[in-house]
């Protein structure tokens, strides 16, 4: 399984994808509707809201940029909310989405990784969630346009897969993807609790969600799972149980919460994955 097309590869988290895959030996398509700006792979622009373009691309009815493909990764979308009107939020992601599913069943492909969002647990959290840490227990609480289309895209997968037994689909609910360079502001953020509560204190450097996609694309099991992807530790120096004191006094703990680790479990990844995330903000500051 080595030929993999990518939507929305030119984004933050997708040339982080892209430059992944072809670290370790994939033979990639990158397809958007924006250029990708760095030579990583090759790539195409397409309307993701047009089904024709959308499954002429994965059928491998593009000139010099053919398949068959053995996998399709979807990231592409309006990224979170608040960057758009919330009904052009819903109407690009939620049929973008559909035209990737639905063309991908056409193509027989059986591997399908896709963008969830770390905002189904319920973000920005101003209703407490049920217990800390967070994890896929319980049934997603969207709060926004954004998040409710992502539920969508999760609840759709679940059905492509009833279809078919031998699809494997995984929704990847990713946290606040952060580049290296990003870290120099984490610091201040001891400083006001409050500013991060909204996700509970969470972050995925982008080249561990990157290594999340991998694992995902060489997961062992069929069906559809979704994972929470967000790194080890918190942007936070203080430690979880003064946070969870001062900003959710009333939250239960769940299990053993250790100094600085992640209040959005990565133990499911772990787990069914073998994702293992690599880096750590505390590692690159002051460099």
């Amino acid at each position: 399984m080595k030929k993999v097309l990518v939507t929305g590869g030119s984004g933050k988290l997708g040339r982080a994808v892209l430059r992944d895959l072809v670290a370790h030996g994939y033979d990639v398509l990158n397809v958007d509707s924006q250029a990708l700006p760095e030579p990583i792979c090759r790539s195409v622009k397409v309307d993701l809201t047009n089904f024709g373009e959308v499954a002429s691309a994965i059928l491998g009815g593009i000139d010099e940029r053919g398949g068959p493909f053995d996998a399709v990764v979807h990231l592409a979308a309006i990224p979170a909310p608040g960057l758009a009107a919330n009904a052009k939020t819903f109407a690009n992601n939620v049929p973008t989405t559909y035209n990737v599913f639905e063309a991908c069943r056409l193509a027989k492909i059986k591997n399908v990784v896709f963008a969830s969002s770390e905002t189904v647990l319920g973000l920005p959290f101003d209703t407490p969630p049920p217990y800390a840490p967070v994890d896929e227990e319980y049934f997603p609480r969207p709060e926004s346009a954004y998040s409710l289309g992502k539920l969508l895209d999760e609840t759709m997968a679940a059905q492509f897969c009833r279809w078919d037994p031998e699809l494997r689909m995984v929704g990847l609910r990713f946290s606040n993807v952060m580049y290296p360079e990003d870290y120099a502001a984490f610091p201040k953020f001891d400083s006001d609790p409050k500013a991060r509560k909204w996700n509970l204190w969470a972050y995925i450097d982008a080249r561990d969600g990157a290594q999340a996609v991998r694992r995902a694309l060489q997961a062992d099991f069929k069906g559809f799972e979704a994972f929470i992807i967000a790194n080890a530790d918190s942007v936070m120096n203080r430690s979880n149980i003064s946070l969870l004191a001062e900003v959710f006094p009333d939250v239960p703990h769940k299990g053993n919460i250790a100094t600085n680790s992640t209040l959005l479990s990565i133990e499911k990844a772990k787990r069914m994955l073998g994702y293992s995330p690599q880096y750590s903000w505390r590692n690159e500051v002051g460099k």
